[in-house]
């Protein structure tokens, strides 16, 4: 069966008439003739029978009928697909992020990009660590902002975006509210405001906690910035974010103070799939990202 037998068919069904269906197809009216007979003689059924001066469709060819138009609705929208993958102007980007980027970062950079890319679209999918690895390999996205940079990750490959400072949280009327900085060691009496145990900012304050001599009290725990940013500021704990989550401000903001002792940071960078090709559109916002923060890192 060839495709050209499946268009033919299709065009004779719609215009009921094998002279109509040549002319639209502009090719000789024997042509579409013998195309439909092989059909018939290769699928051992009749797909048509006159109606007049025109043809119809048996009950075979109906159903047939259905089948073919799926099959060419799929083939024009594989192509599409592949004209798209091929062009960085156009066509669609699968991106994974984790929450924490998804409140500054991500939007300003796809806002940047879209200034100069009109026609691309963005499918974003908010995801955990383990969650954003999984959907990538799975080929649910095509790539993932994600924090920490894994670097111990022989399936996934990337580049390190930029290294990000946390900062205490702290309530306004904390006996500490007012220093410049702090050591970490100076809250161990304090109760804290954590992300839930799938963040992977709860493991970098557990290690920071633990190098500093002490294994928090968890008084309460969250899964939104804002959610633990409002906890500390109605006095409930205390706790550490990083800076770009502490751009924005609400009617219930923390105070934010510096560590000294230890410095405590997270990586931020961009992956995807090992030794697998991206799509263009994908791979020109994958050398715009680079660049963006290459530029803003080199900022004074």
């Amino acid at each position: 069966m060839e495709l050209r037998q499946l268009q033919y068919f299709i065009t004779v069904a719609r215009l009921e008439h094998v002279t109509h269906a040549a002319e639209s197809l502009r090719v000789a009216q024997s042509a579409v003739s013998r195309q439909i007979h092989q059909l018939e003689e290769e699928l051992g059924v009749a797909l048509f029978s006159p109606k007049g001066r025109n043809l119809q469709l048996t009950p075979a060819g109906k159903l047939f009928m259905s089948r073919a138009e799926t099959i060419l609705t799929d083939l024009d929208r594989a192509v599409l697909d592949l004209q798209e993958f091929m062009n960085p102007e156009a066509g669609e980007i699968r991106i994974g992020f984790p929450h924490s980027l998804g409140i500054h970062l991500l939007p300003s950079v796809i806002a940047e990009y879209r200034a100069e890319h009109p026609n691309v679209k963005f499918v974003l999918k908010q995801g955990t660590y383990h969650v954003l690895i999984r959907e990538l390999l799975e080929g649910e996205i095509d790539l993932a902002f994600i924090s920490p940079f894994p670097k111990e990750r022989e399936e996934v490959e990337g580049e390190l975006l930029l290294t990000e400072e946390l900062k205490i949280i702290l309530p306004p009327n904390h006996l500490l509210a007012r220093h410049t900085t702090i050591r970490l060691e100076q809250l161990k009496d304090d109760s804290f405001v954590m992300f839930s145990e799938s963040y992977s900012l709860r493991s970098i304050v557990l290690e920071a906690c633990r190098k500093a001599g002490f294994s928090p009290r968890i008084g309460f725990e969250g899964e939104e910035m804002d959610t633990i940013r409002g906890l500390v500021a109605a006095g409930l704990g205390v706790s550490l974010l990083p800076e770009m989550a502490l751009i924005e401000t609400s009617p219930m903001m923390p105070v934010s103070v510096r560590v000294t002792e230890p410095q405590v940071l997270r990586t931020i960078g961009l992956i995807r799939r090992r030794g697998e090709k991206l799509p263009l559109v994908a791979e020109a916002f994958r050398n715009f990202v680079i660049r963006h923060m290459d530029t803003k890192n080199r900022l004074p």
